[in-house]
């Protein structure tokens, strides 16, 4: 981690008070007033339903709405959608979409560079996590230039004009209703929008803290994003952060069938139903290739540290010569996918042969990170 240098207070930007004050309140809210209402009246079954309910539909309309579709352009959604988007991200209270994303991809332009990235992980756990908000970085603020397609989106634009009276409606007026509904006021706006927004805000930040600290590399080195099945599962699916920072233009985070993300099985959903289309996939032999690359550099590093006989660094050599050589192969096949496909019906049968053969590439590439595996293993017991 690079030195952190210390600033002295005339050095350091100014408070963002209005920030801090919502912040502070909240959470003292959620410490105190929260278990002394539970203590001395109780909750009801509703205000905790209410309080999940809301909680997931933070999670969804920021991750898959604010996220998936307006920060990185990795589907296309209908209105109705968008509508259902534009009022989760005022009830999560994270600022409007336009502003969010015109910060994110900041992010994931100069992700790690301490005076360029808003929220750098190089600059400390807590300047991530929540300080960067907390003061007026000038790399923090919002610059609308980069979000000039969300300007002519009129749905992200409605709710950017009406933020403040959308989040006042969508954290105290609902929670309000459905508490004076079911005859347990107080109850469904402590837990449904208090307890909920404090839980929700520490969550999402974890993304931009522990996600960039604790986890895995299997896709690449080049950031600090880390992949970790408990964020994804706390986080309905962002966790799994480095395949995000790596294929950011996949609508998924968790690529496999099994890893948990709420928000892809929820866009899987939405695109059955035909609310949402042109969904965008990283192709697996990019996936396995990127997958590969990271397993030979972790065996050369431990060829390094170990003290081997130099057949082994031969070994690695020559499959990592395979490797390139089947990439080659690959960017070839793909250059005459994309000729084939401009030849409309026309010898459709080359096409197919096509698919078959990078269908083989892909196997290899499977294959080969099996004995790449292997031969780490080796080097760890040798």
């Amino acid at each position: 981690m690079a030195e952190i240098v210390e600033k002295s207070p005339s050095q350091r930007p100014p408070i963002e008070w209005s920030t801090a004050i919502m912040f502070v309140l909240t959470t003292l809210a959620a410490i105190t007033l929260v278990p002394w209402y539970g203590l001395v009246e109780g909750y009801s079954t509703t205000a905790w339903v209410t309080a999940l309910v809301l909680w997931i539909y933070c999670g969804t309309a920021i991750g898959s709405g604010y996220h998936r579709l307006w920060s990185h352009r990795t589907y296309k959604a209908h209105w109705a959608l968008r509508v259902f988007y534009a009022l989760g991200g005022a009830l999560a209270l994270q600022n409007s979409a336009l502003n969010w994303c015109a910060r994110h991809r900041v992010h994931h332009r100069h992700v790690d560079i301490e005076d360029k990235d808003p929220h750098s992980i190089k600059l400390g756990f807590w300047h991530a996590h929540m300080g960067w908000m907390l003061r007026d970085h000038e790399c923090a603020r919002a610059n609308y230039g980069n979000v000039p397609d969300l300007k002519n989106d009129p749905i992200v634009m409605w709710q950017h004009r009406n933020y403040w009276s959308l989040t006042w409606f969508m954290n105290l007026g609902v929670p309000a209703i459905i508490g004076w509904i079911a005859g347990d006021l107080w109850g469904v706006i402590l837990l449904g929008g208090v307890l909920r927004l404090v839980v929700n805000h520490q969550v999402t930040f974890f993304i931009n803290s522990l996600a960039h600290m604790w986890g895995k590399q299997p896709y690449s080195d080049e950031s600090t994003a880390r992949d970790n099945w408990f964020l994804a599962m706390i986080t309905f699916g962002e966790g799994y952060h480095n395949f995000h920072h790596t294929f950011q233009a996949d609508y998924r985070n968790g690529v496999r069938w099994w890893q948990i993300d709420w928000n892809k099985w929820f866009l899987n959903g939405v695109r059955l139903v035909g609310l949402g289309w042109d969904f965008k996939k990283t192709p697996r032999f990019r996936v396995l290739r990127a997958k590969l690359a990271m397993d030979f550099i972790n065996a050369r590093k431990r060829l390094t540290e170990e003290a081997t006989d130099a057949s082994w660094k031969e070994t690695l050599d020559r499959e990592y010569q395979q490797f390139l050589e089947t990439v080659k192969a690959f960017q070839e096949l793909q250059k005459g996918r994309v000729q084939s496909a401009r030849q409309s019906l026309r010898e459709r049968w080359e096409a197919n042969s096509l698919r078959t053969r990078m269908k083989e590439l892909e196997y290899s590439l499977k294959m080969q990170r099996k004995r790449v595996s292997l031969l780490t293993a080796a080097l760890s017991t040798g």
